[in-house]
């Protein structure tokens, strides 16, 4: 199986992301020229050699009108493009459209006063670098795009079909997390306009690395979100950022190493669209690897590693929903049973029990991907009548699959093949075999 693992030791943002799938493609250079030719408006991606603790990678830059779009750096390399409903979360101490010329030889004091580590999309569109010591006389042209207007741009790009689905998804994530994060409703959460320009062009630009490199699957380690608070205006904030965690809720994340805001809500997007499980890194051999690499310095390499290699078979996480009820009749079992799989579980079943005060009861466990735990903790709690369910994390291995078709005496037989850790299986599918026994009835 052809894995592809993605190892966030020093957290995740859009850019990073971007750079190491690069260094995985056979010619980076002549993709990155496809990249530019995608149609983003005013945007161009520029690769670029860098090297962090004596590894060498790749950094990414998008540039907007010319101009690198660095989200305020606040001593960290991320970037955060805040969603917002037309009243600023965090205020500039400045108006939003007026003329200036200064020399930038000093360092302004913008609404985040926090030391990070990663670049932030905050997106507050300025078309300037506070803090590059040159001169300049231009406009701040406060602009924003809506959920609306970020679909209208992506479905006009010179991609595939599923690069744009793919794109469209991550991003709802996005807007549904800064909707969640500010009590909105997705219409009305407005994104920066640079900022929005910047993190579409992370995201359109992974997915279609993502498509060209083509993995069958995607595993991702625990996610390193860092530590400490976000200074705002409006208060101090938690790290991760609000709708970083909320994203990245069901993900294995840690902290507490390195001060600072490790994992963007694009990175966190990406990683949990893209991934097919969360964990340590399967028995896999290796054949490419990648380094896409942040702004800053550190002790630490501040780098995203990729891993593209082979493996027997498939190795992930799964998490078990279970729930104990004696007061449901068979139907309703039922019925639940083939709600929960019809939602997409990967697998329901029962187990009949004792319960307290020596009744017969059901044990209902359903089993999903992590990051689907609210989605069918919300149904087991619709159509059953638990009260409480357990949550289990547990590793799983499971064999390749594929299937195949045979041409028997009796017609054509479609076989399930499986095969990995030294072992290959095959079975006829049940229904063409009942169906063969029932026309040799007649």
């Amino acid at each position: 199986m052809k894995n592809l693992y993605i190892e966030c030791n020093m957290g995740a943002a859009g850019d990073m992301l971007m750079a190491a799938l690069l260094e995985l493609m056979p010619d980076p250079e002549e993709t990155v020229k496809k990249l530019n030719k995608i149609g983003i408006p005013k945007v161009e991606y520029r690769a670029e050699q860098a090297v962090k603790c004596g590894i060498t990678g790749t950094s990414m830059h998008v540039f907007v009108e010319g101009e690198e779009e660095q989200g305020y750096e606040h001593d960290h390399g991320h970037e955060h493009d805040h969603g917002h409903e037309h009243d600023h979360e965090c205020e500039h101490e400045h108006e939003h459209e007026h003329e200036h010329k200064h020399e930038h030889e000093h360092e302004h004091e913008h609404e985040h006063e926090h030391e990070h580590e990663h670049e932030h999309e905050h997106g507050y569109e300025h078309e300037h670098h506070h803090g590059h010591g040159h001169d300049h006389n231009h406009e701040h042209h406060h602009s924003h795009r809506s959920m609306q207007d970020i679909t209208h741009m992506i479905e006009s790009l010179s991609v595939s079909r599923k690069v744009k689905e793919d794109a469209l998804s991550v991003y709802r994530l996005i807007a549904e997390a800064e909707g969640k994060v500010h009590g909105r409703e997705i219409s009305e959460i407005h994104f920066h306009e640079v900022g929005t320009m910047d993190a579409v062009a992370d995201i359109v630009g992974v997915c279609y690395l993502m498509e060209q490199i083509a993995p069958e699957q995607i595993l991702v380690s625990p996610v390193h979100v860092g530590a400490g608070h976000v200074h705002c205006a409006h208060g101090i904030l938690p790290v991760p950022a609000p709708a970083t965690a909320h994203i990245l809720r069901g993900v294995p994340v840690y902290g507490g190493e390195i001060e600072g805001e490790l994992c963007t809500p694009t990175g966190a997007a990406l990683l949990k669209y893209f991934a097919n499980g969360f964990g340590a890194m399967p028995v896999m051999s290796v054949d490419r690897i990648g380094y896409g690499m942040g702004k800053k310095e550190f002790p630490r390499a501040n780098c995203l590693r990729v891993m593209m290699g082979q493996t027997d078979g498939e190795e992930g996480e799964i998490l078990e929903l279970s729930c104990n009820v004696d007061d449901m009749t068979g139907e309703e079992i039922g019925f639940a049973v083939q709600t929960l799989l019809g939602e997409g579980a990967r697998d329901v079943y029962t187990t009949a029990v004792g319960m307290k005060k020596n009744r017969p009861g059901t044990l209902i466990t359903c089993l999903c991907m992590p990051w689907e735990a609210d989605k069918f903790t919300s149904l087991m709690f619709q159509h059953t009548t638990t009260l409480g369910i357990r949550m289990t994390t547990m590793k799983r291995r499971t064999l390749k699959r594929h299937g195949e078709e045979l041409m028997s005496a009796y017609g054509k037989v479609r076989i399930k093949i499986s095969q990995g850790y030294g072992v290959k299986k095959a079975k006829p599918e049940y229904e063409d075999v009942a169906d063969i026994l029932r026309r040799d009835k007649e």
